[in-house]
């Protein structure tokens, strides 16, 4: 887990931060400095939001982008890096009082001095399950994405007093009609879209026709595992659900 170095005063700027590329130091009238270390040695946070960026060194990328360049491991610092670039964004005044806020600089937090209230970066959680019927498997393509031919797993947020099982059976039958049985958790993955912590599971059918919403999603289908459409990158936890399920189907199919 990075780490914010508390270490460095408001009053500082860019410039004078040991570490930072010269070439955007004249970006400081725009900074949000927060410098996380790890082993890979310390990163650095400088919102440019709405500012034109032009510089012959660097290039801008989406964060999209970065998930199909980036290993795993490397994008979460990008994604650690959005999300509280996202938090400041959105904080800057307290939500009981309406008194601007102060960033605290012993913790990701920032603090109102007139009623005391404290507020820290949102994490919403969200379940991804995959869902398989012993020898094939249930994609969704999501109505942003339609006519792109890109399935993925269904996914959807946890909604107030609902354990995170009750969500899978709850999206599932909401967006594709069918029931699961047999829901196994699998991983999680922190998921800058904006500030989720995704849940992942591999769900057994258990009954119903495919039905779709029309409202989030666009399509979905069985696909043979000889016959899969586009897929997310394996670094997501969508595509690792996919690579498990289709490990699993296989290995059914050799027995």
């Amino acid at each position: 887990m990075a780490k914010i170095n508390s270490g460095i005063s408001n009053e500082q700027s860019l410039g004078d931060l040991v570490g930072l590329p010269a070439a955007l130091a004249h970006y400081q009238e725009q900074q949000q400095s927060l410098v996380m270390s790890s082993e890979h040695g310390e990163h650095w946070l400088v919102d440019i939001h709405h500012i034109e960026f032009v510089e012959g060194e660097y290039r801008l990328h989406t964060l999209r982008e970065l998930l199909g360049l980036l290993s795993r491991e490397h994008f979460q610092y990008i994604a650690q890096a959005w999300q509280y670039a996202l938090f400041l964004r959105t904080h800057r005044y307290c939500g009981r009082c309406g008194e601007e806020l102060r960033k605290v600089t012993w913790e990701m937090a920032m603090h109102c001095d007139k009623c005391k209230h404290r507020v820290y970066p949102r994490v919403s959680p969200c379940i991804i399950v995959a869902i398989h019927n012993g020898s094939q498997i249930l994609l969704a393509q999501g109505v942003r994405q339609s006519g792109g031919g890109y399935y993925s797993t269904l996914a959807g947020f946890v909604e107030s007093a609902e354990s995170l099982e009750q969500a899978v059976h709850r999206e599932v039958m909401e967006e594709v009609s069918v029931r699961v049985k047999n829901v196994e958790y699998f991983d999680s993955q922190p998921w800058p879209f904006p500030h989720s912590l995704m849940v992942g599971y591999i769900a057994e059918y258990d009954g119903g026709d495919i039905k779709v919403d029309g409202k989030e999603i666009h399509d979905a289908q069985w696909f043979d595992i000889d016959n899969m459409p586009n897929t997310p990158p394996k670094v997501s936890i969508a595509g690792h659900l996919i690579e498990e399920t289709l490990r699993r189907i296989k290995k059914n199919q050799k027995k």
